[in-house]
């Protein structure tokens, strides 16, 4: 099968972009497919002609951050009429906007911090919250421009004055704890992480991509009800999003109030061999080559087998 891997793009997150989408490639192509991959860049008219001439079967869209998961390229490919894996134009913008997926959320009933949308200039006249609270921009990923506001920190002004991720803010209580997360693949939940980061208050950007940033326990060593909770929120985020094919929803558990809350759905997970996605799914006994063809088949409606059926664990 000929596959084009889209890959790179312009966004903030484009290096980790360019090492999924290798990875992906040099995988499919382990396991027989024709796959080429196709670096986006500025020049949306260079992908065009890119896939016109290649003219794939499917296209596995391994791009990161605005531009490559917030619907923009899905629905450029929906305009040439080529099958994609991950979600589609609707579900894909849905969830890159925080604040349209928090209403998501909570019109299904799904735990959610309290939180708010304002603008930078609300921000710098007064605490919105009391805090600590989170501060977020409203449509980024790898957990760009988010900062955690202290009790006694003076940064709430230079922060709304230099803001330079769109003109919203979303900022949410903080929600102490643990942080886990939950892949999933169609209508299954494959395990649930905790998220060590090795310094810091949360799982940034650094804790995400630099080498022993954080550390990984899996299954995460939970109350058998949390876990159960875990897994049956992270399916319904993926369907009240419209989510198609692998998602993966993330959590901040807090054991003092036994508080399970959805930070947000990661429609297009990050797809280096030890990522969050690939990891749990070989940890359930499906190897990230087995994976990646799942997610091509599973974007041809090819896959006719139950996920279980397809997992050790």
């Amino acid at each position: 099968m000929k596959v084009a891997v889209l890959m790179g793009g312009i966004s903030s997150e484009r290096e980790i972009s360019l090492t999924s989408g290798k990875a992906v490639k040099t995988a499919l192509s382990h396991i027989g497919h024709d796959a080429h991959a196709i670096d986006v860049n500025s020049d949306i008219i260079e992908t065009i002609t890119s896939l016109k001439t290649l003219k794939p079967d499917v296209v596995f869209n391994a791009l990161h951050g605005p531009g490559g998961e917030d619907g923009t390229i899905q629905a450029l490919l929906e305009w040439l009429k080529l099958p994609y894996t991950h979600s589609g134009v609707l579900a894909s913008a849905t969830a890159m906007d925080k604040a349209a997926s928090r209403l998501a959320f909570a019109a299904h009933n799904l735990p959610i911090a309290r939180g708010m949308v304002l603008t930078p200039q609300e921000l710098a006249m007064s605490d919105p919250l009391d805090r600590p609270y989170v501060i977020k921009p409203v449509s980024e990923g790898s957990s760009v421009g988010v900062t955690i506001l202290q009790p006694g920190e003076s940064r709430r002004t230079e922060i709304a004055n230099s803001w330079d991720h769109g003109k919203q803010i979303l900022v949410e209580e903080y929600i102490p704890g643990r942080e886990l997360t939950v892949g999933v693949l169609r209508d299954t939940a494959l395990a649930v992480t905790e998220i060590l980061p090795l310094s810091g208050d949360f799982y940034d950007f650094g804790a995400k991509y630099q080498t022993g940033g954080s550390r990984h326990i899996i299954p995460a060593n939970l109350p058998p009800q949390i876990t159960e909770k875990a897994f049956y929120y992270a399916c319904q985020a993926h369907n009240a999003l419209g989510c198609h094919g692998a998602s993966r929803t993330d959590f901040r558990y807090d054991e003092q109030t036994d508080r399970l809350v959805i930070l947000e759905v990661n429609n297009q997970p990050g797809m280096t061999p030890t990522s969050l996605l690939p990891e749990q799914s070989a940890w359930r006994g499906l190897s990230y080559e087995l994976l990646c063809d799942w997610m091509v088949k599973e974007a041809l409606a090819l896959n006719t087998q139950p996920i279980l059926s397809l997992l050790e664990k």
